[in-house]
């Protein structure tokens, strides 16, 4: 069949209490010509109740995923879970091991490879697993992110305005749960092959995160992730866990006009910081030619009033890199 899937999972998904496996893609490479590639995935089932799905590494250099989801199986009762939690916290396993944003199996981005191909590289085979024998389980998916090692968010949640107004609903009540300090309504670059419209195409509410970046973590990046899970299941009805409350979190809109680009190669100067407030036209950073020590920096400017939600994490930019974005609050939009 071309549906078919070469990967296969070594665990019941169905099978009450706690259990931890793999799953397994036929690997063949230049040092281990029979070997796979394994996943790991963690099912969690407890009584009646709805499925999260909860992912983390898609990209590599992001690691708050990874830890606050194995932070947060590690605390799980089966006993007292109302439902079901299925969790990928290395998504993309290679990349995580090598600390990259790509796989460097075959160069794949998971997060642009959905919905996979039973028959392409592992990135796509993977993705197609996903696609096609978990998400059809699914209530809802919560995907952690962070700017990993280009670019650093003030902490975010990550929702997109969706058309059917009961799958929105559902959608921003799942950020008020989270309670990120922001959550940006974002209007994507590109969003071929990601996970959140493979998801939102199925009609589930589809929560996503910006939390911090720049390569690293921090106390308060992980704590956030894994405080902001466990408040949605509570949301969910998954649990009566006690769970530390948060501000409420700060709606923005980040419409595709408050992407700010680099159009030259160059030592990149930051003015203001993430979380800061801006106004149009005002300084965020400065972008200087090394090789005009004397030359003018060029001035990159706001595109418009908001809330400066993200810039590069490096000091040094190529043409064409993204170096700042503005969003601003639902009511002044």
């Amino acid at each position: 069949m071309a549906d078919e899937s070469r990967v296969v999972c070594d665990i019941d998904l169905d099978a009450p209490g706690i259990r931890s496996g793999t799953l397994q893609l036929p690997l063949s490479t230049d040092v281990s010509a029979w070997g796979r590639l394994l996943t790991p995935i963690v099912a969690a089932v407890g009584g009646a109740g709805p499925t999260l799905l909860v992912t983390g590494a898609s990209h590599g250099d992001e690691y708050e995923g990874p830890l606050a989801i194995m932070r947060l199986l590690r605390g799980l009762d089966a006993d007292g879970l109302r439902g079901r939690v299925i969790a990928l916290p290395a998504l993309n396993y290679p990349a995580l091991t090598v600390g990259r944003r790509l796989s460097p199996l075959d160069g794949g981005n998971m997060n642009r490879s959905f919905p996979g191909r039973p028959d392409g590289g592992p990135t796509a085979a993977i993705a197609h697993w996903v696609h096609s024998r978990l998400l059809p389980l699914a209530d809802a998916v919560i995907d952690i992110h962070s700017g990993g090692s280009t670019l650093r968010f003030v902490p975010s949640a990550v929702i997109h305005d969706l058309p059917d107004a009961a799958q929105m609903r559902a959608t921003r009540e799942l950020a008020q749960a989270f309670a990120a300090p922001f959550t940006q309504v974002l209007t994507e670059l590109d969003s071929a092959g990601e996970l959140d419209s493979a998801v939102e195409e199925m009609g589930l509410p589809f929560l996503s995160t910006e939390l911090g970046g720049g390569g690293g973590v921090t106390p308060e990046t992980v704590a956030m992730a894994y405080d902001g899970l466990r408040r949605c299941m509570r949301h969910l009805g998954m649990s009566d866990e006690a769970v530390p409350e948060a501000p409420a979190t700060r709606f923005l809109n980040v419409p595709d006009t408050g992407y700010l680009m680099a159009l030259r190669a160059g030592l990149l100067e930051p003015v203001v910081e993430v979380g800061d407030r801006v106004e149009a036209g005002q300084l965020v950073a400065r972008l200087y030619d090394v090789d005009e020590p004397l030359g003018e920096p060029n001035a990159l400017r706001a595109p418009h009033a908001g809330v400066l939600v993200c810039r590069a994490a490096r000091g040094g930019v190529a043409r064409g890199d993204t170096v700042a974005v503005v969003g601003d609050d639902e009511a002044r939009s």
